[in-house]
C-alpha cells in the first residue's frame, strides 16, 4: 500500500521509492521491490515507461494503471476502516 501510495503521487523511479520509505522509517531493499513491483507490473495495476538519462542507462519509471488508481482507492478504504475499526476497540480500554 505505501508503495502504491507513493507511485500515485507521481511516476517514479525505483531509487525514489526506496529514498521515499526511508525518509518515513521504512526500510525496503531493491531486492524486495523489484519482484513485487514485477508482480504489479504482471497483475495490471502498474505500468512503466522508459526514460533516458544523461549520466547512465535509461530509467524505468512506474506509474499507476486505471486499474491500479481503482485498486489503490479500494485498498485506502479499507485501510481506513480498518484503522477505524482497531481504535473503536482499542479507544474502550
Amino acid at each position: 500500500m505505501c508503495i502504491l501510495a507513493i507511485i500515485s503521487e507521481e511516476d517514479v523511479y525505483t531509487s525514489d521509492i526506496i529514498e521515499k520509505l526511508k525518509t518515513k522509517n521504512l526500510i525496503v531493499v531493491e531486492g524486495t521491490l523489484y519482484p513485487l513491483l514485477t508482480r504489479l507490473k504482471k497483475s495490471g495495476i502498474l505500468d512503466y515507461y522508459w526514460v533516458e538519462s544523461p549520466s547512465g542507462p535509461p530509467r524505468k519509471y512506474f506509474k499507476l494503471t486505471e486499474t491500479g488508481k481503482e485498486f489503490y482507492r479500494e485498498l485506502h478504504q479499507s485501510w481506513n476502516e480498518l484503522v477505524q475499526a482497531v481504535s473503536n476497540i482499542t479507544s474502550k480500554n
